[in-house]
């Protein structure tokens, strides 16, 4: 059984062994996602980027992103933090179009392939286009938004996993900004990129 288990994470993650220094929109190419355009960003969901849902941001919407933003300008740090909530935010606002407002966080093998339900992919993807998006308008002032990392080849113990990047400007530093270990909605979880490829994750559900 365990055997059979392992080859399903296997199979379904397979995607989440992808990743490389370069510009995030190598990413959305080599995911079959799509980056935002204008105020419209397309949301990831259903496994891998299977389903792609057209969001148009409005002005108020544009207005309320760049005010969470704008409260962290005061440091890097601040403005990370500031970051998560503007992730927490964006998945709240999409949920009821993309039906993702239950999305489990973590690996749930009773959700593969659900639409509404996200994997790494969709997260690291979604997290990557709605900072994409703030960065694109200038609202953001200590980070710029990298190409989202991977972690794990089963051979070391882990299972794969992908995570949304920003890069501080100052000093160069990355950080993880990781979605996908969380319900929706919920903070994310933020963290130089160093620690992150080191974790072992608790999400894995059977």
């Amino acid at each position: 059984m365990r055997q059979i288990l392992v080859l399903l994470i296997a199979v379904t993650l397979t995607g989440c062994i992808q990743s490389g220094e370069g510009d995030p929109m190598s990413w959305y190419a080599s995911q079959d996602g799509r980056a935002p355009k204008g105020t419209s960003v397309y949301v990831c969901h259903g496994t891998g980027c299977a389903r792609k849902e057209r969001v148009d941001f409005s002005a108020a919407d544009m207005g309320r992103l760049r005010s969470i933003l704008v409260s962290g300008a005061g440091s890097p740090e601040k403005e990370r933090r500031a970051m998560g909530r503007a992730v927490q935010w964006f998945e709240k606002r999409v949920a009821p179009q993309v039906g993702s407002g239950n999305d489990v966080g973590g690996f749930d093998l009773s959700t593969v392939n659900k639409p509404g339900q996200l994997d790494c992919i969709d997260e690291a993807t979604n997290t990557t286009s709605v900072l994409k998006l703030a960065a694109d308008n200038n609202y953001l002032k200590h980070h710029r938004v990298g190409r989202p990392k991977a972690r794990g080849f089963f051979l070391d113990g882990r299972y794969p996993h992908a995570t949304g990047v920003v890069v501080q400007i100052s000093n160069g530093e990355s950080y993880a900004i990781d979605s996908w270990t969380r319900d929706n909605g919920e903070p994310p979880e933020i963290m130089p990129l160093s620690v992150w490829f080191k974790q072992r994750p608790q999400g894995l559900q059977s």
